[in-house]
């Protein structure tokens, strides 16, 4: 087959599949699903947690020569960077995809839209109790690279005592979630190391034709978080008075300020790490 073909037919592929696991595997956790990861993560001492977030660098084989220097990593290698989020069973509840190589997790987490829900308010309301201390909103396990915010907790990078310890080697523990997922990953679908490049004009491609697209209604992450917020009717909504009393009043602002609280982050912590040594002695006893 000629190059156009292949192509055409490598699209049509790809919506094929878009079309028949969008809906089941790539969606937001039910209630059900929420409570079966919460559970889970009681277990294992970390209440609240409900997946593991982590980016891996997949390599790029036949990456294109004008493209090499944006997406070369630190290894000399031409990779695509994926951020995922899975769970203790190896399910992705969130990807983002294609970022160039020669940046690092945290660049990629300035561009996911993984926390758009939460700066909305649309993320589910949860509430937990660690060390008799009630903290409310889910939390995902991250490496040292990620941000000191409420939505993250991290390991302890030089555990001095034998509680730190304690909790770094269950923490990165059960980090690994996503980790396996990564394996997992680059085994089925080893096509990633030799992806196809981008169309060209050689490959008889018909630029002036109108592009039809289906929308997908579970897919969000081409929306930004400073969009404005629409109705059922396809309709913006009206925005709360910018304004106030003298004050400038954004909800989404105040919403993101909270995200970034290192002060939750480090009292969250602190009682992970008494409330895992007390687990690990009980267990022992």
């Amino acid at each position: 087959m000629g190059k156009s073909t292949i192509l055409e037919c490598l699209v049509r592929f790809c919506d094929a599949v878009e079309n028949l696991y969008t809906r089941e595997y790539l969606r937001r956790p039910s209630p059900r699903d929420l409570q079966r990861l919460l559970q889970k993560a009681e277990t294992r001492g970390f209440q609240g947690v409900i997946r593991s977030i982590d980016c891996m660098h997949w390599q790029w084989k036949n990456c294109p020569t004008a493209w090499q220097g944006d997406y070369g990593n630190r290894k000399g290698q031409k990779s695509i960077i994926l951020e995922a989020i899975a769970s203790f069973d190896t399910w992705v509840w969130d990807a983002f995809f294609g970022v160039a190589g020669s940046q690092n997790d945290l660049n990629v987490l300035g561009q996911s839209p993984v926390f758009n829900d939460v700066l909305r308010g649309h993320s589910p309301q949860i509430t937990y109790q660690i060390n008799n201390t009630v903290y409310s909103g889910a939390y995902y396990l991250a490496d040292g690279i990620y941000p000191r915010w409420t939505t993250f907790v991290k390991t302890i990078p030089n555990p001095q005592s034998h509680k730190q310890k304690s909790f770094a080697a269950f923490q990165e523990g059960y980090r690994k979630d996503v980790e396996m997922c990564f394996g997992i990953l680059q085994a089925r679908w080893a096509i990633i190391r030799g992806a196809a490049r981008m169309y060209d004009e050689e490959d008889e491609y018909d630029y002036e034709a109108t592009e039809e697209f289906e929308p997908d209604p579970m897919n969000t992450s081409l929306t930004r978080i400073y969009e404005r917020p629409m109705g059922p009717n396809g309709h913006p909504l009206e925005h709360e008075p910018l304004v106030r009393d003298g004050r400038f009043n954004n909800p989404m602002i105040d919403r993101y300020q909270k995200m970034q609280s290192s002060y939750v982050h480090e009292r969250r912590q602190i009682d992970l790490i008494k409330h895992l040594w007390e687990m690990k002695d009980n267990h022992n006893g």
